[in-house]
């Protein structure tokens, strides 16, 4: 999904830098380079990338991070997905 974005400022992703210990783990999971490390701690780059997988949240070892998943696009995007399939499925005359 290169060059995704969603509504502007609406994202629920937080990052309390002060806690950071600046593994870099949220650069490895985010599918969206919402992160970026300046020099020991992550910061958020591109907060309008962020579909709240909580890919992020998840794997902060220091707790750092917060993102309400499900909330936002990303639940919309898979939702959308299931549909598409199931409607495929429906009409295709294959097997259910």
């Amino acid at each position: 999904m290169k060059g995704y974005r969603y509504l502007s400022g609406v994202t629920t992703l937080a990052l309390r830098q002060e806690v950071c210990v600046g593994c870099g783990r949220c650069l490895e999971v985010c599918p969206h380079r919402v992160f970026a490390l300046d020099g020991t701690e992550a910061r958020i780059i591109d907060r309008d990338a962020c579909m709240e997988c909580g890919a992020c949240a998840r794997n902060c070892p220091a707790a750092a991070i917060t993102v309400d998943s499900g909330v936002g696009c990303a639940s919309g995007l898979i939702n959308e997905w299931l549909q598409e399939r199931k409607l495929r499925r429906v009409g295709s005359g294959c097997c259910s």
